[in-house]
């Protein structure tokens, strides 16, 4: 068959182009461009594609497929390969690596071929496995975002020849439109992971989904969380700088992850302190959402000081207040700088109820309007501990904890 791409129907980079510009991930992609190079007359028998990404703690994915079970194609993640390890190792005896330290964008092997080899470790899986030749190529991008500077790509076959100089050719030229398209979904896909990370889930899919206009705000009725560290300025006085960083993130894990597990939303963390909400239509689920996410947290945080103790670091508990009320949902800030986050005058009430759990020595206060909002059964949970003038707050107000007695 001519290496001319004509046939639109099966022409793989007509349809790796057409598959991106409708929004298909990378894994379909690969897929799908295999299946058609297959039909085009390039007998592939395995690809694999990598591409590094933006990600705090990924350094990027590896996509795989092959001919023996062609309706998958397999996704997985490295880590950071700058940090050595098993990882750094295999990355460094790589094709990719050899091809980025000498320049080279194609780089072709064959088993049978005295000049190629068995110079590198895959190539001694590829051979095994009954492959004949393999055309490894780089195609870089014309700037870096993050460690994304380009995408690797190799296509075996086992056709006992191996590719024909034809097949090879066609394959360096779709190869572009492959990576264009992986390139477009990874990018989509970095730029789904930095708004979540950064403004959180919900906050996130808004922003994506167009809600970035300066003052739009929706009004809401929802739970707060405000917690932050018990004896955290102590704590940072007296420990070595390098593990402050370490210490922050193991507890900001503890909650975080407990938060959203409840089906809550971090909108903001500020030095040891995190801000959050739970909302639902019915204000009494979004409290029980709270509280729930307020037990998996002191799980969490329990399971946390046995490893840190164990180790001899540092550890602490959480201070945690609970409101509800009525806030801004949006974006707030300057032209140039906005904020999607919750103001209203509920947000300084919980801020202030969590600052109170020093003086009334508990770890957990709820205001008396998250008591009234809660189900009858959360509701049963509760204890008051008082009346307590809160700080730039109008009047005292009835506190409440959770019952010692029936906390497990």
């Amino acid at each position: 068959m001519s290496s001319d791409l004509s046939h639109t129907d099966i022409d793989p980079a007509a349809w790796a182009v057409q598959a991106g510009l409708t929004g298909l991930d990378e894994p379909d992609l690969l897929r799908g461009f295999c299946k058609r190079a297959c039909a085009y007359g390039i007998p592939i028998a395995r690809a694999i594609v990598a591409i590094d990404t933006l990600h705090p703690v990924h350094e990027g994915r590896v996509f795989r497929w092959s001919s023996a079970n062609a309706k998958i194609s397999e996704t997985t993640e490295y880590g950071r390969t700058t940090r050595g390890g098993e990882g750094a190792e295999t990355w460094r005896r790589s094709p990719f690596y050899h091809m980025l330290e000498t320049d080279l964008v194609t780089m072709r092997r064959r088993p049978n071929d005295p000049e190629d080899g068995l110079d590198f470790p895959i190539l001694t899986e590829l051979w095994e496995g009954g492959h004949t030749d393999c055309l490894f190529l780089i195609e870089r991008f014309g700037s870096a975002i993050g460690e994304m500077d380009g995408i690797y790509i190799s296509c075996a076959t086992d056709v006992p020849d191996g590719f024909t100089d034809d097949q090879i050719g066609t394959l360096r030229r779709a190869a572009q439109s492959l990576g264009l398209a992986i390139k477009s979904a990874s990018l989509a896909r970095i730029a789904e992971t930095l708004v979540e990370t950064y403004l959180g889930r919900d906050a996130g899919r808004r922003v994506l989904a167009g809600g970035i206009e300066r003052g739009t705000a929706d009004r809401i009725t929802a739970a707060l969380w405000f917690s932050d560290l018990r004896g955290y300025t102590r704590i940072t006085d007296t420990s070595p700088p390098a593990e402050i960083i370490p210490f922050l993130n193991d507890y900001a894990d503890a909650v975080i992850s407990s938060v959203q597990e409840a089906g809550g939303d971090v909108l903001k963390l500020v030095g040891d302190g995190t801000l959050a909400i739970f909302n639902s239509d019915e204000i009494a689920s979004a409290c029980h959402c709270a509280l729930k996410a307020e037990s998996l947290m002191r799980a969490r945080v329990a399971t946390l000081n046995r490893e840190r103790a164990a180790a001899g670091l540092a550890v602490t508990s959480v201070y945690l207040g609970l409101n509800v009320g009525e806030v801004f949902y949006g974006n707030i800030g300057a032209q140039n700088r906005l904020d999607f986050t919750v103001v209203g005058p509920a947000v300084n009430e919980v801020s202030r109820v969590g600052a109170m759990c020093r003086s009334a020595e508990r770890d957990v206060l709820v205001s008396a309007a998250f008591s009234e909002a809660a189900t009858q059964d959360d509701r049963a949970r509760l204890v008051s501990v008082g009346r307590y003038a809160l700080r730039g707050v109008g009047r005292a107000q009835e506190l409440f904890t959770l019952d010692p007695a029936l906390m497990t």
